[in-house]
């Protein structure tokens, strides 16, 4: 018998989704094109809100959308439960420049 485990899907996004629709319940609805596999993702008010807060409040910003994989629709799914975490992105310092080999004296 197969040990049981939970599968949990984890989607990273950069910016705010397009073509979102509000419900009668104010939940966001969108899809999210995942490598070819279309995502279907319905957030909260609030999830979204944070979202929304990230793209005003920080120049660069990454969010983690993760829930669990539903219905299958087409060539993507239907992501069940989603949670998400906003985490702001700080750029990376350039690198130093490598060090150069003292000259060779000619002689």
């Amino acid at each position: 018998m197969p040990t049981l485990g939970k599968l949990e899907v984890t989607i990273k996004v950069n910016e705010i989704p397009v073509d979102v629709i509000t419900n009668k319940n104010g939940w966001k609805l969108f899809k999210l094109d995942c490598s070819g596999r279309i995502v279907s993702i319905a957030l909260r008010p609030r999830m979204w809100n944070k979202l929304e807060e990230a793209s005003k409040q920080y120049p660069m910003w990454v969010a983690a959308i993760t829930g669990q994989m539903g219905q299958p629709m087409g060539t993507g799914f239907e992501l069940i439960e989603p949670a998400l975490q906003v985490f702001e992105r700080k750029p990376r310092p350039p690198e130093p420049p490598a060090p150069q080999p003292p000259p060779i004296p000619e002689g």
